[in-house]
């Protein structure tokens, strides 16, 4: 199954079809059965109804999973560290707001529009589309799954000590309430970022960046800087 999928974006297009879509090398999986953006709608109803493209060919990326969001503002800065970084990113639902959510809008900006995003309706389908990856990994004579690494307060890794791997998943918590035992026990690792005696948490996304940060630093998985972004010596 494919791992990764994109907005459709720049010029608008009305009732793509799964045919010219095919033709394209693209696999199609929205709700309804065409992707329908329009001029007046745009990235907002492709987000809400999950029109997305799926590139056939599977990519061993690393992924930052949001379980259950129930923030706009934190999912959408998220989403916009994910676009900005290079790194796919999967949304379990439900969410606390609904996916075209002006406060989302605003915290991702425009960067939306450049972000890779997974759907998953709930956290058993999150689990069902991971060990069918695995499943099309091992086919193929690659990597057998993606490891699943949950950043929490209970964790018993410090995330600098931990060595993270190009593929693997980075997975945040619901603010309010993290996750449940269930899936903290699914965690291939649980991850934890050392804090001062007596405080509680850092803010979710800030979290992400600092782990995410990291785990790029060690597999040499950040973008590669523009010339002309660079210091002139």
């Amino acid at each position: 199954m494919p791992d990764r999928l994109r907005f459709l974006r720049k010029k608008p297009q009305i009732g793509l079809g799964k045919a010219r879509l095919a033709k394209r090398g693209c696999n199609i999986n929205s709700r309804p059965s065409k992707a329908q953006i329009t001029p007046r709608t745009g990235w907002k109803t492709a987000f809400r109804q999950a029109a997305f493209l799926f590139p056939l060919q599977a990519d061993n990326t690393m992924r930052l999973a949001l379980y259950e969001p129930d923030i706009p503002q934190n999912a959408g800065t998220m989403l916009r560290l994910a676009a900005c970084l290079g790194v796919a990113a999967d949304v379990i639902e439900p969410c606390g707001f609904i996916l075209s959510d002006s406060r989302l809008k605003r915290a991702g900006m425009d960067y939306l529009l450049q972000a890779e995003i997974q759907r998953h309706s709930s956290w058993t389908a999150f689990q069902a589309w991971r060990a069918e990856m695995a499943r099309t990994e091992a086919a193929r004579g690659g990597p057998q799954g993606h490891r699943l690494l949950l950043l929490t307060t209970k964790g018993d890794i410090p995330y600098p000590d931990f060595a993270f791997r190009p593929d693997d998943i980075l997975m945040v918590g619901r603010e309010s309430a993290g996750v449940p035992p269930e899936v903290a026990e699914a965690a291939d690792a649980r991850l934890v970022i050392p804090l001062r005696p007596g405080l509680r948490s850092l803010n979710v996304a800030t979290a992400a960046a600092m782990v995410l940060g990291e785990a790029l630093r060690q597999t040499a998985g950040f973008p590669a800087a523009e010339a002309s972004s660079l210091p002139s010596s």
